[in-house]
């Protein structure tokens, strides 16, 4: 039962302490989780970065990596377990309501949801008719 299995040891861990700082932590999260060399952080990133740790009201939120879903790296073009490549990180979103730090690593739509081949694409209005096609 879902009881006996929350009463079983795990060895689980947090990949780093709560209080570690947001470039610290993208670089951990960087290295360990995905297998990057390291992380390079375009200039207005880093400040922002820089600024965020400055800042105690932030020290509580939460890091929410933004980056493709197709790829370990930033490159949705990379596949596998790739090696010898650094994580790029060209912005720091603040959802301050959820309480997330959001370093974006390469280009990416933030549009949440929409596929690499969404529907949209295959709908259309036959001229002839007036009726849409590709709808249903």
């Amino acid at each position: 039962t879902v009881m006996e299995a929350c009463e079983e040891k795990n060895d689980f861990k947090f990949l780093y302490p709560a209080e570690v700082k947001l470039r610290e932590r993208v670089d951990k999260i960087a290295k360990v989780v995905y297998g990057a060399d390291g992380v390079s952080w375009t200039p207005d990133a880093e400040a922002k970065a820089k600024m965020l740790e400055a800042n105690s009201k932030y020290n509580e939120y939460a890091t929410m990596m933004v980056k493709t879903h197709l790829s370990l790296t930033h490159d949705p073009a990379l596949k596998g377990v790739p090696k010898g490549w650094i994580l790029p990180i060209r912005d720091v979103l603040i959802y301050s309501g959820a309480k997330f730090l959001c370093p974006c690593a390469g280009t990416i739509s933030l549009m949440p949801g929409t596929s690499s081949d969404p529907a949209f694409r295959r709908v259309d209005v036959d001229t002839k008719t007036g009726k849409v096609q590709g709808l249903f």
